[in-house]
Protein backbone atom coordinates (compact mmCIF):
# COMPACT_ATOMS: atom_id res chain seq x y z
CA UNK A 1 0.00 0.00 0.00
CA UNK A 2 1.14 3.43 -1.00
CA UNK A 3 2.20 6.10 1.15
CA UNK A 4 -0.88 8.23 -0.62
CA UNK A 5 -3.40 5.41 0.19
CA UNK A 6 -2.33 5.62 4.17
CA UNK A 7 -2.70 8.95 3.77
CA UNK A 8 -6.18 8.95 2.54
CA UNK A 9 -7.51 6.49 4.84
CA UNK A 10 -6.01 8.73 7.72
CA UNK A 11 -7.61 11.86 6.15
CA UNK A 12 -10.82 9.89 5.98
CA UNK A 13 -10.96 8.18 9.57
CA UNK A 14 -10.07 12.08 11.09
CA UNK A 15 -12.92 13.54 8.96
CA UNK A 16 -15.69 10.43 10.19
CA UNK A 17 -14.10 11.76 13.75
CA UNK A 18 -15.06 15.01 13.47
CA UNK A 19 -18.60 14.37 11.91
CA UNK A 20 -18.78 11.74 15.25
CA UNK A 21 -17.67 14.43 17.53
CA UNK A 22 -20.13 17.50 15.99
CA UNK A 23 -22.85 14.77 16.02
CA UNK A 24 -22.65 14.08 20.17
CA UNK A 25 -20.27 16.66 21.56
CA UNK A 26 -23.03 19.93 21.23
CA UNK A 27 -26.19 17.81 22.46
CA UNK A 28 -24.62 15.48 24.96
CA UNK A 29 -23.16 18.73 26.61
CA UNK A 30 -25.50 21.10 26.69
CA UNK A 31 -29.13 19.65 27.81
CA UNK A 32 -28.79 21.15 30.80
CA UNK A 33 -26.70 24.46 30.32
CA UNK A 34 -29.06 26.12 26.83
CA UNK A 35 -32.35 25.76 27.35
CA UNK A 36 -33.38 26.13 23.38
CA UNK A 37 -30.96 23.79 22.09
CA UNK A 38 -32.97 21.56 19.80
CA UNK A 39 -32.28 17.65 20.93
CA UNK A 40 -31.89 14.90 19.39
CA UNK A 41 -33.76 11.29 19.78
CA UNK A 42 -32.15 8.85 20.92
CA UNK A 43 -33.77 6.66 18.16
CA UNK A 44 -32.86 9.11 15.65
CA UNK A 45 -28.76 8.69 16.47
CA UNK A 46 -29.50 4.92 16.61
CA UNK A 47 -31.49 5.22 13.43
CA UNK A 48 -28.99 7.25 11.44
CA UNK A 49 -25.87 5.14 12.81
CA UNK A 50 -27.77 2.41 11.27
CA UNK A 51 -28.45 3.71 8.20
CA UNK A 52 -24.62 4.95 7.91
CA UNK A 53 -23.53 1.12 8.84
CA UNK A 54 -25.53 -0.06 5.99
CA UNK A 55 -24.54 2.58 3.54
CA UNK A 56 -21.12 1.52 4.27
CA UNK A 57 -21.71 -2.07 3.69
CA UNK A 58 -23.83 -1.41 0.39
CA UNK A 59 -20.76 0.65 -1.07
CA UNK A 60 -18.19 -1.94 -0.28
CA UNK A 61 -20.57 -4.65 -2.08
CA UNK A 62 -21.13 -2.66 -4.58
CA UNK A 63 -17.42 -1.74 -5.18
CA UNK A 64 -16.23 -5.68 -4.84
CA UNK A 65 -19.10 -6.38 -7.99
CA UNK A 66 -17.54 -3.52 -10.01
CA UNK A 67 -14.06 -5.14 -8.99
CA UNK A 68 -15.41 -8.63 -10.38
CA UNK A 69 -16.94 -7.32 -13.51
CA UNK A 70 -13.29 -5.38 -14.00
CA UNK A 71 -13.95 -1.84 -13.51
CA UNK A 72 -10.29 -0.14 -14.27
CA UNK A 73 -10.84 2.45 -11.67
CA UNK A 74 -10.82 0.47 -8.09
CA UNK A 75 -8.05 -1.43 -6.91
CA UNK A 76 -7.35 -4.22 -4.85
CA UNK A 77 -6.62 -1.83 -1.74
CA UNK A 78 -9.46 0.39 -2.23
CA UNK A 79 -11.61 -2.17 -2.65
CA UNK A 80 -9.87 -4.21 0.59
CA UNK A 81 -9.81 -1.04 2.65
CA UNK A 82 -13.78 -0.17 2.00
CA UNK A 83 -14.33 -3.62 2.34
CA UNK A 84 -12.39 -3.85 6.15
CA UNK A 85 -14.34 -0.74 7.02
CA UNK A 86 -18.01 -2.28 6.28
CA UNK A 87 -16.53 -5.06 8.29
CA UNK A 88 -15.38 -3.05 11.47
CA UNK A 89 -18.49 -0.87 11.45
CA UNK A 90 -20.88 -3.75 11.15
CA UNK A 91 -19.40 -5.17 14.23
CA UNK A 92 -18.99 -2.22 16.08
CA UNK A 93 -22.85 -2.01 15.69
CA UNK A 94 -23.42 -5.38 16.71
CA UNK A 95 -21.65 -5.04 19.77
CA UNK A 96 -23.64 -1.43 20.68
CA UNK A 97 -26.64 -3.86 20.06
CA UNK A 98 -25.45 -6.25 22.42
CA UNK A 99 -24.66 -3.76 25.24
CA UNK A 100 -28.12 -2.05 24.63
CA UNK A 101 -30.24 -5.53 24.93
CA UNK A 102 -27.91 -6.82 27.97
CA UNK A 103 -28.64 -2.55 29.74
CA UNK A 104 -32.19 -3.85 28.48
CA UNK A 105 -32.55 -7.22 30.33
CA UNK A 106 -30.64 -5.83 33.43
CA UNK A 107 -32.97 -3.16 33.68
CA UNK A 108 -35.77 -5.52 33.41
CA UNK A 109 -34.99 -7.98 35.45
CA UNK A 110 -34.25 -5.38 38.47
CA UNK A 111 -37.18 -5.79 41.31
CA UNK A 112 -40.12 -3.01 41.34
Amino acid sequence: MSDMNVQQVLAQMRVMEAQAKSQIGPDALSINEVQGAQKTDFSEVLANSINSVNDTVMKSGDMAKAFEKGDSGITMAELMINMEKASVSFQAMTSVRNKLLTAYQEIMNMPV
